[in-house]
């Protein structure tokens, strides 16, 4: 697992910890990538980082699920983002026991 954190790993941590932390979101993806190999999937997570990824071009897919839950109120998927980002239409569609599981391709601009 990469963790984006501007503070040192905490002490007391297991040496073996499976955590590799790094200091911004395209060196997260970086470190990923050179975990995996370049031909896997790399998975961000929603949130001000996954936005921070998505604003920087490093998302080519965004997969999410709906529930039926509803809260009033809550935080948007990406973040705060200032571009307009396009997805296209979803190419995956799975209809589950009150879940529907979404994917989506990000629309790449010329």
């Amino acid at each position: 697992m990469v963790v984006v954190s501007h503070r040192p790993r905490p002490e007391g941590w297991h040496p073996d910890a499976p955590f590799h932390l790094v200091d911004g979101v395209e060196a997260a993806v970086a470190k990923a990538k050179e975990l995996t190999g370049e031909d896997r999937d790399v998975g961000v997570a929603a949130g001000d980082v996954g936005g921070q990824a998505f604003a920087l071009g490093l998302v080519d897919e965004v997969a999410m699920d709906v529930v039926p839950v509803v809260f009033g109120s809550g935080k948007r998927y990406f973040g705060s983002v200032d571009a307009r980002h396009l997805l296209e239409d979803p190419h995956i569609v799975i209809q589950g026991d009150r879940v529907l599981r979404l994917r989506y391709r990000v629309r790449k601009q010329p």
